[in-house]
């Protein structure tokens, strides 16, 4: 069965292994009118749906190893940054934007964060006063979609959100690809002889959740055009890629005698503070993302690739990045500290490939990116001392044509809150102002105004 409903996208249902499964299907040339920028007539007319996404790394940069000398079109990329190169054209790098405390205290990783994303620093979670930027967008843009909104955290733990209504209400994230393809591809798993029945990951990905709708699929190909079949092969030879990569995560590991098997089991596999095994299982669940962006299960989404007092680490050492922008010495050979400029680069290396897995998704005229606006930002600046001042802000995509791309803006020592000011007027909200006491603005950021 092909559902055509607005509200939940297009989706393909079907059953595997017992439960009812279902594919979201991506936007095609039948979907839409001839120019590839709006929905036919047929479906409802309108534009093509505009998203919006945070991206969040823990404890900062090396100001002079990340921030461009260069403003405009054309930055220059420093050391840390250099990993975007292949995406530059897509980011635009915000700098000198600062968090004015007001007289509170800079409780460290808290202190800025909840100021860049409620426009009010705090130095007590239970004294946040205002939600989370992401939130007043969800009610706004959210309810077109299966899930208003999706919070994802690469680091395995579901209680690593930033996305809040108050320091009381979080919204708990999922920890994990393995958790997040059975959220995306199994929500509607049904057993009617058990109550807490959920859909087995092991069983999907082995045999497929394109198996589950075989039927639909070539019904639905049949009545499609050249080009649509095509991007069609392309999307579901995704899935399958995707489902492989999951399989082997899946896959029981050979005996091992000295092996005890703990009472809980852990929600990932392997030491998920290990740099490079963080970056594989955020990549993957980048690519799912951008699977249910496409297939329009949600519009607003808080993607988390380290916690603010960042738990990354190297394999086989034992201080991690956190502890090393306290205690790490300068190299004077260098000017630097070489771990922590290790651990930042690395952080940049993880949103060059999300930026990439939403711009290799074509949609209408352009791309799934083009058609949304992230923004990524971390908790400090300087790593070393914890600073608020001039917190690292980038911003991907062009908001369906709202938004100029490829710039570095210098903020000049001003309000971080001109930025979240701008994100929401950007995103159809009728805000003029934001943010409260010494933070609060009426001024968005101009310059990357289409």
């Amino acid at each position: 069965m092909v559902d055509g409903t607005t509200r939940r996208g297009f989706l393909l249902r079907g059953v595997l292994g017992g439960g009812a499964v279902t594919l979201g299907l991506p936007l095609l040339d039948a979907f839409l009118n001839d120019s590839g920028t709006a929905f036919a007539a047929t479906m409802g007319g309108g534009r093509l749906p505009v998203r919006f996404g945070t991206w969040f790394w823990g404890c900062g940069m090396i100001p002079d190893r990340w921030q461009p000398k260069t403003v405009g079109a054309d930055y220059d990329l420093p050391p840390q940054l250099a990993p975007i190169a292949k995406v530059k054209q897509h980011i635009s790098v915000l700098t000198g934007f600062d968090v004015l405390l007001d007289g509170k205290g800079n409780l460290p990783h808290l202190s800025g964060n909840t100021a860049v994303r409620t426009g009010a620093p705090t130095d007590d979670w239970l004294g946040i006063r205002a939600p989370t930027l992401d939130v007043l967008i969800a009610e706004a843009i959210g309810n077109g979609s299966f899930f208003r909104s999706l919070e994802l955290s690469a680091d395995g733990d579901a209680r690593t959100s930033y996305s809040f209504r108050d320091g009381r209400s979080m919204n708990s994230a999922t920890p994990n690809a393995v958790e997040f393809y059975r959220k995306i591809f199994g929500q509607d798993f049904n057993d009617p002889n058990k109550a807490d029945f959920t859909p087995d990951p092991r069983i999907m990905v082995r045999r497929s959740v394109l198996s589950g709708v075989t039927e639909q699929r070539q019904a639905l190909q049949k009545r499609l055009g050249a080009s649509d079949k095509a991007r069609l092969d392309q999307y579901f030879t995704s899935v399958r890629e995707m489902e492989g990569k999951l399989a082997l995560q899946l896959q029981k590991p050979p005996p091992a005698e000295a092996c005890v098997v703990p009472q809980e089991a852990p929600a990932v596999s392997g030491d998920i503070t290990d740099v490079d095994r963080r970056k594989n299982n955020h990549r993957l669940m980048a690519e799912m993302l951008a699977m249910a962006l496409a297939c329009n299960q949600t519009r607003v989404f808080n993607m988390t690739f380290s916690t603010a007092a960042s738990d990354l680490r190297q394999a086989g050492q034992t201080t991690g990045y956190h502890q090393s922008t306290h205690e790490e010495l300068i190299d004077r050979s260098i000017g630097y500290q070489p771990t922590v400029d290790f651990f930042a680069t690395r952080n940049m290396e993880a949103w060059a490939d999300f930026v990439s897995a939403l711009a290799a998704v074509k949609e209408g005229d352009g791309t799934l990116l083009d058609n949304m606006l992230v923004f990524a930002h971390s908790d400090v600046s300087y790593a070393k001392n914890h600073d608020v001042l001039g917190i690292p802000v980038m911003l991907a995509g062009k908001a369906g044509g709202k938004v100029k791309s490829g710039l570095h803006i210098q903020g000049g020592g001003e309000t971080i809150s001109r930025v979240g000011l701008t994100l929401q007027q950007v995103m159809g909200m009728p805000v003029d102002s934001w943010g409260l006491d010494a933070m609060n603005t009426k001024r968005p950021v101009s310059e990357i105004l289409a």
